[in-house]
């Protein structure tokens, strides 16, 4: 059930047959834990025809209850992630507070292999280590706008300190230790840029997309 759970959070449309080829388990069974989902609180719609199958129902929030369900690799994964993102500029804090929580709602199986890996492994210092830290805030918001492909607005600050307007559509975030900058086409000049983010404020989606 678990698995099939994971399947479903691909937010595509399952058909009958291909979870269970994919599980390795019978039609009967598959329906028998699409019903299971459905009595924890998981909004699992069905669907007729040739087209027709299981998904999520959209816009559902699984980090609210019912709880989003990790398989044990999936755990352990998600523990290293956020003990490297520790050390990366502008979400040091935030990511060490997720850690801990994760942390407590593991299992002892899953705690001890997360902290063999934790104790065993140093991070690399280097000379350029330290200086402007990125908001947090400010990273979720151009994260998104990357993945979506939507045009930005924000205010910029150059390194001799002028600041002004820019509208940007943007395209990857890159992280440098201490910054991170972020890569995007100024529709301004109609150009290509290299945005340092700590030098960003006000972000601001515009609801326009473009082609990726």
């Amino acid at each position: 059930m678990l698995r099939l759970l994971s399947l479903l959070q691909t937010r595509r449309t399952l058909s009958g047959a291909e979870p269970a080829d994919r599980l390795g388990v019978t039609l009967r069974t598959i329906r028998r834990d699409i019903d299971r989902l459905r009595e924890l609180g998981y909004p699992v719609e069905g669907t007729t025809g040739t087209a027709g199958g299981y998904r999520l129902a959209p816009g559902t929030d699984l980090l609210l209850p019912p709880p989003l369900l990790l398989d044990d690799e999936e755990a352990v994964a998600i523990a290293v992630a956020l003990r490297t993102a520790a050390g990366v500029a502008g979400i040091e804090e935030t990511a060490l507070r997720a850690l801990a929580k994760l942390e407590q709602v593991l299992p002892h199986r899953l705690r001890h292999q997360v902290t063999a890996i934790q104790a065993t492994t140093a991070p690399l210092p280097v000379p350029w280590s330290t200086g402007p830290r990125a908001d947090p805030s400010t990273l979720a918001v151009l994260a998104a706008a990357c993945r979506d492909h939507e045009i930005l607005t924000f205010t910029y600050r150059t390194g001799s300190g002028e600041t002004g307007q820019c509208r940007v559509e943007p395209h990857t975030l890159v992280a440098a230790d201490p910054l991170w900058y972020l890569v995007a086409y100024d529709t301004e000049p109609g150009a290509w840029r290299l945005f340092r983010v700590d030098r960003l404020t006000g972000p601001a989606p515009t609801g326009h997309r473009t082609p990726p």
